[in-house]
């Protein structure tokens, strides 16, 4: 249907599913520009590659070609921006064609093979992953990234000729019902979004819905322990970080010296010394499900050793942003407990002796009102905690439901609950050690201050 498209409009064009979708209709020939709130860093990029973009909510800011012949003009939008939207009102009010992110995304990838990875945590680093394996071992395929990944600088992969496409599976409104795929990967189903939910046990029939749509002879590849059956007509492997029940998984894991080097067992045998590319246990179990994946799509096994060697990882994921022998400071966008714990986890095996300070910024007021427990729990493992107001993202407050309600259940005795531009100054008077940035909102607006604000200590001590 998008063979008469000549215009695409996007309401929230800075998202990071929202820009690789417009750069694709770039790519492919359309004129492309959209509205967001804020401009970014993504948004800069996406001007600098041709597309038009603003930041005011004016339907007098839409450009006249788009008003003139709405036949020729697609609106994406997203759940993220409100429904009272003025631009959004307008585009409704004049019937012009309109689909969600995960339509559009559905659509593109309807006649390909697609990889599709569902989970609620994992979803951007395994399938940034998988694209690079794909592509480095020249198999190739479309990717729609969930992170910029740093091997391309892009969120969006491109690959003539290629039948394969990558995407991510997103759960929440249960946009990943769009997709029907051929390969499905499901990292993981812990309770999320029960704002659109209600209870985890729907959640998890969702998951079930998606995985009943995987093409007939397609594939089903799942963490060991879900409990989800594959469709008749569809075959089922397992993976896991360690557990030598499943199909694929790690062997002899071992750290050299930040890295991790592991054996990779596989159903045709063992391949030996993987050395992934970027640091953490985690993403040694993600590196077990990408390259299974990549393997069940006709991956030549041997070419993934140096392909996952070569992988520079996600930007926001377990991000370094400086490091020396004595002094770290590492980005990431976890953002539900979970992630939260196996994130921390693996910084503490990689710095025992290190005193460990996070700054986190929780997601979202139905988030942290359901899992506030949780977040204690996963915020308790660091050292020392500086604790942010939530971000609201798409959510209007919910009365009583601030970030108090994780910060007096946390047990660690250092911690302080402030404001973002409280913490450059409380981190100015802390002695450099291990640093983390946690949070999935506008946390990564503090990154560079933070960076040039340990440089300089680092600097100041060696000077002294």
């Amino acid at each position: 249907m998008f063979h008469q498209i000549q215009k695409v409009y996007f309401i929230g064009i800075g998202g990071i599913g929202m820009s690789a979708l417009a750069r694709y209709f770039k790519a492919k020939g359309c004129e492309v520009c959209g509205y967001d709130r804020t401009e970014t860093t993504l948004t800069k990029n996406l001007v600098s590659e041709g597309i038009v973009v603003h930041y005011a909510d004016d339907v007098n800011a839409i450009p006249p070609s788009y008003k003139t012949d709405k036949e020729s003009v697609l609106v994406v939008i997203t759940p993220a921006v409100p429904a009272s939207h003025s631009e959004l009102q307008w585009f409704k009010s004049q019937e012009y064609r309109m689909m969600k992110r995960s339509e559009v995304l559905g659509m593109i990838s309807k006649n390909k093979k697609t990889i599709a990875v569902a989970g609620t945590h994992g979803k951007t680093s395994v399938s940034t992953m998988i694209a690079h394996l794909l592509t480095a071992v020249g198999v190739g395929c479309d990717a729609f990234l969930g992170g910029i990944s740093k091997n391309y600088k892009s969120n969006l992969l491109l690959a003539e000729g290629s039948c394969y496409v990558v995407a991510e599976a997103d759960e929440y409104d249960r946009s990943f019902l769009q997709l029907h795929p051929h390969i499905a990967v499901v990292t993981s189903m812990d309770a999320d979004h029960l704002d659109i939910y209600g209870t985890h046990e729907a959640m998890k029939e969702a998951f079930a819905q998606f995985v009943s749509q995987i093409t007939p002879d397609g594939i089903l590849l799942i963490k060991h322990g879900l409990s989800l059956s594959a469709p008749d007509k569809v075959r089922a492997f397992t993976y896991s970080l360690d557990n030598r029940e499943a199909d694929f998984h790690a062997e002899n894991i071992r750290m050299q010296g930040e890295r991790c080097l592991f054996d990779f067992q596989t159903p045709n045998g063992l391949i030996p010394d993987i050395h992934i590319g970027v640091p953490g246990l985690v993403n040694v179990e993600n590196g077990v499900a990408s390259m299974a994946a990549a393997i069940l799509a006709g991956a030549n096994e041997e070419k993934l050793k140096p392909s996952m060697t070569s992988f520079e990882g996600i930007q926001r994921r377990f991000d370094y942003r400086v490091r020396t022998d004595n002094v770290a400071y590492i980005d990431d966008y976890a953002h539900h407990p979970e992630e939260l714990r196996f994130f921390i986890k693996s910084v503490r095996q990689m710095y025992p002796d290190k005193r460990i300070t996070g700054v986190f910024q929780p997601h979202l007021y139905s988030r942290t009102r359901d899992f506030a427990e949780e977040f204690a729990k996963s915020l308790s493992l660091l050292d020392s905690l500086i604790l942010l107001d939530i971000y609201p993202a798409r959510e209007e407050p919910i009365e009583g439901v601030t970030s108090k309600m994780i910060f007096d259940k946390i047990t660690i005795s250092d911690k302080c609950l402030c404001s973002k531009k409280e913490v450059p100054v409380i981190l100015n008077n802390r002695e450099p050690g291990v640093w983390l940035t946690i949070g999935a909102g506008d946390i990564d607006t503090l990154v560079e201050p933070i960076e040039e604000l340990l440089k300089n200590k680092i600097q100041m001590n060696c000077n002294n």
